[in-house]
């Protein structure tokens, strides 16, 4: 091999040195791009959850105070679990339609088992039951195949005749107390949202089906299965319950105060939301 072909092959490749530095240099660049990519994903998916857990806790939130504000007056009622702290539960019954009575068989009227009202604007069927000026829950939670009250199952609704429609009840029954205001509410049995200690955080579950004739409110365990609406609360439900209702008076209406606190990627948010109750007897 001449001298002058040993000097090319010398020029041509690199030395140890050379060598050495430019795995270093890669390896900071590597680092520091991997770091970047780590930082961004995990950037991402603590957003992500913290949109996810955003997004369900406005639809349960919107969702409780749709259903509140369409609730029977007096009907709403909470209750919790002061020894365990495990639940605590919001229940209400459901107005399905509303109108006013012309003739009801109201106290000291005879007992009868039909009553005529104004048209409702809402559909009406006899899986609802009448209620007639409810003041206290329990005018609500009571038998409706009573024989007095303030509550009874239908067994018929009669198609429109003018702007009248007739309601047949069970049997011959006997309205308590009539409405100043002449208001029949149409409703449904009851529904409870319910918070539930799950682990380390509660959850929010939405119960219905259970029946009406409970004097007493029913623990989450009694109602059968409830429907999951959102996870990841973090209230502590004995010292820091995220209902809390004021009841109707005679000069304002029921209100609900909704302060659940939620947790997500690390991060709390807390709600304070206040429902009032619209409708009145």
């Amino acid at each position: 091999m001449t001298r002058k072909l040993r000097q090319r092959l010398r020029q041509s490749g690199f030395t140890l040195v050379e060598m050495v530095t430019v795995i270093i240099i890669l390896g900071i660049l590597a680092v520091g791009v991997t770091s970047f990519i780590i930082f961004g994903t995990r950037i991402f998916l603590d957003s992500t959850s913290v949109d996810q857990v955003l997004s369900q806790s406005r639809f349960a939130l919107e969702r409780m105070t749709r259903d509140i504000r369409n609730a029977a007056p007096n009907s709403l009622r909470v209750k919790k679990d002061d020894t365990g702290g495990s639940w605590q539960c919001l229940e209400f019954v459901p107005i399905q339609a509303a109108s006013n009575y012309l003739s009801m068989p109201v106290y000291p009227d005879v007992p009868a088992n039909t009553g005529e009202a104004i048209v409702a604007p809402m559909a009406v069927n006899n899986s609802m039951m009448a209620l007639i000026y409810p003041l206290v829950p329990a005018d609500v939670y009571t038998n409706p195949d009573a024989s007095t009250g303030k509550l009874f199952g239908l067994s018929a609704v009669s198609a429109p005749v003018g702007n009248i429609t007739t309601y047949t009840f069970r049997r011959n029954v006997q309205f308590s107390e009539g409405s100043p205001r002449q208001r029949l509410f149409l409703v449904s049995e009851p529904i409870s949202y319910c918070f539930v200690l799950a682990g380390s955080s509660v959850n929010l579950f939405y119960y219905s089906g259970y029946g009406i004739n409970h004097p007493g409110q029913l623990p989450p365990s009694s109602m059968g299965s409830g429907v999951l609406m959102a996870q990841g609360i973090t209230n502590d439900l004995v010292s820091d319950a995220p209902i809390r209702l004021e009841p109707a008076t005679l000069v304002n209406n029921a209100i609900v105060m909704l302060t659940p606190e939620f947790e997500a990627a690390g991060q709390t948010f807390r709600y304070q939301q206040q429902v009032q109750v619209v409708n009145v007897p």
